[in-house]
Order: C-alpha cells, then structure tokens, then sequence
C-alpha cells in the first residue's frame, strides 16, 4: 500500500469500528466537559467536581467482567450494548435540562450510572482492534484508533464549550445523544470479535469453564507475566498521580487558577489533546519501528516532566503548549502501554486483558479525590507538585525493578512490530 498508515482501513471492521470510536469518543469527551464546568459553577466547590469525575470511574473494578463477556459473548455484542447505555444516560440528562430539574446531585447520579460503564469502553475497542486486525498492521490500527479519542478532546472540548455557550445545555446534549446513537450503530456493522480458546482439528470442545474462574485465568496471566505486571504498574501510576492534573481538575485549573472561562477550559483541554492527536498520529506512522517498553517509560517521563512546567507557569499561553508537549508524550506511552499487552497476551485472554488494564484506572477517581481534599489545605501547586513529584520517583523504581523486561535492548518489552 502506497500509504502504510493507512493499511488498517483494508479490514472491513476497522472501516466501521473506528468511525463508531470516533462519534463515542466525541460524545464521551463533550459530556466531560460541559457536566464538570456545570458542577463547578453550581457547587462553587474543587471536591464536588473531584466526586463528579471519580464517579466516571466507579467502574473499573467490574472492567475485568465485561471483559470476560466479551471474550464469552462477542467484543462487538457487548460493545455495542454499552453504547446503547451511553445514548439512554445522555437522554436523561436531555430530558431533565429540558423539564428544568437539572442539578449537581442529579448530574453524579447519571454519572455514577455511567461510570459503571464508562471505563471499559477504551479496553474493549482496544480488544476488537486486537482481535480484527492482522499483527502486521496493529501497530497502525492502534495509532489510528488512538485517534478517536485525542481528536474527540479537541473538537469535544471547543464544540461542547461553544454549544453550550452559545445555545444552552437542551441543544448540546441533543447533539450529544444523536451522535451516541450514530456509534452505537456503527459498532454494530464491525466483526464480532468472538474468540475463544483455540482447538485441535476434529477434538470435541470441551465444557467452557465458569466465569469465575475464567476472570481468574487472566488475573493469573497478568501476575505471572513480569511484562504485563510492568505495564499495569505504569498504568496505576500515571492514572494516580498524571491524568488528574490533566484531565478532571481542568476545569478548576481554568478558573481558579488562570481565571479563565469555559472557552478557556475548552483551549486548555484542546491543547492537551492536540498534543496527543500528534502523538498518536507520529506512533501509528513510526511507531514500529520503536522499542515499546522504552517508550512507555521515556513518554511517562517526559509527561510529568511538561506538567511540571504546566505547573508552575501562570501565563495561558505557555500552559498550553506545555499541555500540548505532555499530551504528545502521554499519547507515546499509553499507545506502547497498549502494544505491549497486545502483543505479549494470548488471543483469547485479550478481553480479559484488557479488562484488566481497565481496572489499572481506579487509581485515577483515587488521585482526583485525593486531589480535592489537599487543595483547599495546601493549595494547588503544592498538591501537584507533590503529585508530580511521587509519580517521577515511582516512574523511574518501575523501570529499575523491571529493567530486564523493559529496557535492555533485546529486553521482551522492545521487540520491534512485526513488519508484511
């Protein structure tokens, strides 16, 4: 193909899953962002919008089980019903806003439901993609897929902030609701992704174990194999200690901290996300050719690195290039977070998996809530400064315990993508 990048497109079911990520992501990513600036300016208050996002998490410890559904019942099936879910949620905050009886208490009620949800979404489309791609083109379909999700923050962020300003909360979350149900459908046309463990020719299949103990078998893969108890470890950390500062303490940042409005908060969160829309775009043309266990930890790094700048500077301009530079270095490993445990799992533990890797998020709703209690205590550079801080140290003890694994050059975790 003319365009390597662009091979992915050649699997049928990655011409309708990706647009289906896309048009879920950009719904996602508009809630985000108009529920946390309505919380805030209702509730005056940094913890109550801390409770709103940890509720979007709320989830992750049943990640593991949707996982294993998807692995019993099809990626595509279970996929598609939690989209359903997302379409049902957003028209009752439509319905609601509409009556007039929208409030904050309402608002983390729909969250929570949600957050039952919510985390798994990014697991299992990684999962589909694993299971619908062929290897040689994964590292490209990851890169593009990746994509939904960073250009989402973008446009999610300017056009949620301007409808909502410009028309009110009826109209935006009309628009957020069509374009739930437009991915919900859209998933639907993808492959099934319905695989299970792998047989001999002519042997009977033998009775399919219990859920249970199916869940168990991919918690043991991943405690027995010191390349993916790595990446979940790296997954933890930047979850507890980097995405809170640049995600859902954004729009306090914007306020409180730059005086901004939910303009502002829209360029602050775009400019994260367009720094790793870059990311992502860079990783799925070269990222091949890269040693992903190195890339994980040099991009976690270079992450805390540019939030520290972001920290520490009050002019808004150079706050977003800083979150551009961190959002392309967050971009670069989680995108080789995610090829390491593609690649080093077995076809028919990845829903497992990448469950799994979901519940890596719980320490993300911790950081948040952490987040809100210490900042009316000790303000907020000193919390992210403590935050940041932590996060390097445990950062670099990750890459000494398991150098072998994701460092030495001929280590597991820096094998090259297979190339056809």
């Amino acid at each position: 193909m003319r365009w390597p990048f662009l091979a992915p497109f050649a699997t049928r079911s990655f011409r309708f899953q990706w647009p289906a990520d896309l048009c879920t992501a950009w719904a996602l990513e508009m809630e985000t962002l108009i529920l946390g600036w309505y919380v805030l300016v209702q509730t005056g208050s940094v913890l109550w919008l801390t409770a709103f996002g940890a509720l979007q998490f709320i989830g992750t410890l049943a990640a593991p089980l949707l996982g294993m559904l998807g692995d019993r019942l099809g990626l595509r099936r279970v996929l598609a019903s939690m989209r359903f879910a997302y379409a049902a949620l957003s028209g009752v905050i439509l319905l609601l806003a509409a009556a007039g009886q929208l409030s904050p208490l309402a608002v983390l009620a729909v969250a929570g439901v949600a957050g039952m949800l919510r985390p798994s979404d990014i697991g299992m489309r990684t999962a589909l993609v694993g299971a619908t791609v062929p290897a040689p083109h994964l590292m490209a379909a990851m890169g593009i897929s990746r994509t939904s999700m960073d250009s989402a923050k973008v446009a999610g962020a300017l056009v949620g902030a301007g409808v909502v300003a410009t028309f009110g909360m009826v109209v935006a979350y009309a628009a957020i609701t069509a374009i739930h149900l437009a991915g919900a459908l859209l998933t639907l046309q993808a492959d099934p992704g319905h695989h299970g463990r792998p047989t001999a020719p002519g042997v009977a299949t033998a009775a399919r174990p219990s859920p249970w103990r199916e869940l168990r078998e991919g918690l043991a893969c991943i405690w027995h194999t010191p390349l993916l108890l790595a990446a979940m470890a790296v997954a933890a950390l930047v979850n507890l200690t980097a995405f809170p500062l640049s995600g859902g303490l954004m729009p306090y940042i914007a306020r409180d901290v730059f005086q901004l409005d939910q303009r502002g908060l829209g360029w602050l969160v775009a400019s994260f996300a367009g720094g790793a829309l870059a990311g992502s775009l860079l990783m799925g043309a070269v990222g091949g050719r890269l040693r992903p266990g190195r890339a994980m930890l040099l991009g976690s790094l270079g992450w805390y690195a540019c939030l520290a700048g972001f920290v520490a500077t009050r002019q808004p301009v150079l706050a977003m290039l800083l979150l551009a530079a961190a959002g392309a270095c967050q971009s670069a490993s989680m995108l080789a977070l995610s090829m390491l445990l593609l690649r080093h799992s077995a076809q028919h533990l990845r829903g497992r998996i990448m469950g799994v890797r979901m519940l890596a998020i719980y320490p993300l709703p911790l950081g948040l809530l952490l987040a809100g209690a210490l900042i009316p205590r000790i303000g907020y550079g000193w919390t992210a400064s403590l935050m940041l801080g932590g996060g390097t140290l445990l950062a670099l003890a990750i890459g000494l315990a398991w150098r072998a694994q994701l460092w030495h050059r001929d280590a597991p975790g820096n094998q090259r993508a297979t190339t056809g």
